[in-house]
């Protein structure tokens, strides 16, 4: 790669990596990583060269070098990558006051901060050399990929198969669930949970379901509080629709204990307790690991 071609490339990461950081700052902070892209796609200008793809690997440049540089963004703290989802942090969005250009440079800063501290060269940044790029992005691809097909295929379930699905997790996780809401009830509880057979020990759980694309609404999840009446009482809410900014801000200020779950945390909760559940509900969402060895970065 020529130094035309290498400075185009950190202009364009500067660029992408700044709006990627904006459009997590306009979700509330949190946004799946190919919702991301999309977004970044949308409100960025790219040349053809930029939509050019890698000719040994085939993926998109301006996608590998957006994937490829949010690393040191997450080596500075700016970012968080889990299961799919991208997080931007309070030092991120403080980052985001630095402009494209103060941004990259803070976070190629922090990068080569972190080689050092693994005994690397001392002036290593970011490479976009697009063997390593590729590895990253692929990973990461495959990640996305991976979640997504298990976001299809639990959103094609319907609503009670989505009801048995949670109970089952919750049995993997160590709770009894003596009661799964028959088919035909409407509104209340969906399932209720105990640490023991017979409910005598806290927490009781009682679970609302909602197997929809939009958002839970503060509504909603404000009638679950009301339904917390006894000492010991928790209530957990799944919504494959994700919530509100202000159902979210209920849950964290209520004086009881309403824990949210969407749709990424509850793929990342039945990969997390997978082994612990039975055969038979394993077979509501059967999973196959796949192991392969991860770049150092």
């Amino acid at each position: 790669m020529n130094d035309t071609e290498l400075s185009r490339s950190r202009k364009l990461a500067a660029k992408t990596v700044y709006a990627a950081l904006q459009v997590l700052k306009q979700n509330d902070g949190e946004l799946p990583g190919k919702e991301v892209i999309s977004a970044v796609e949308k409100h960025v200008e790219l040349d053809d060269w930029a939509k050019e793809r890698y000719e040994k690997s085939g993926s998109v440049r301006w996608k590998s070098i957006l994937h490829f540089f949010s690393i040191a963004c997450v080596k500075a703290g700016f970012l968080v990558k889990k299961k799919g989802v991208w997080y931007l942090t309070p030092e991120g969005e403080e980052a985001l006051k630095l402009g494209e250009i103060g941004l990259h440079k803070a976070a190629n800063e922090a990068y080569r901060k972190w080689s050092r501290e693994r005994d690397k060269i001392p002036d290593e940044e970011p490479s976009d050399e697009e063997e390593g790029a590729s590895q990253k992005v692929t990973i990461d691809e495959i990640e996305q990929l991976a979640i997504e097909g298990l976001q299809r295929h639990i959103l094609a379930k319907n609503p009670y198969e989505f009801q048995d699905l949670c109970a089952a997790l919750l049995r993997g996780m160590g709770y009894y669930t003596p009661f799964v809401s028959p088919r035909g009830k409407d509104g209340g509880i969906d399932v209720i949970a105990y640490q023991d057979p017979l409910g005598t020990t806290s927490p009781r759980i009682k679970v609302q379901i909602k197997h929809r694309e939009s958002s839970a609404t503060v509504q909603e999840v404000r009638q679950l509080m009301g339904l917390l009446q006894k000492d010991g009482d928790v209530g957990i809410f799944v919504s494959a629709g994700g919530f509100t900014a202000a159902a979210k801000e209920a849950a964290r200020s209520s004086a009881v204990h309403v824990e949210l779950i969407d749709l990424p945390r509850l793929i990342s909760l039945w990969q997390e307790f997978y082994r612990e559940l039975s055969e038979e509900d394993k077979s509501l969402l059967p999973l196959v690991p796949v192991y392969f060895i991860a770049p150092a970065a």
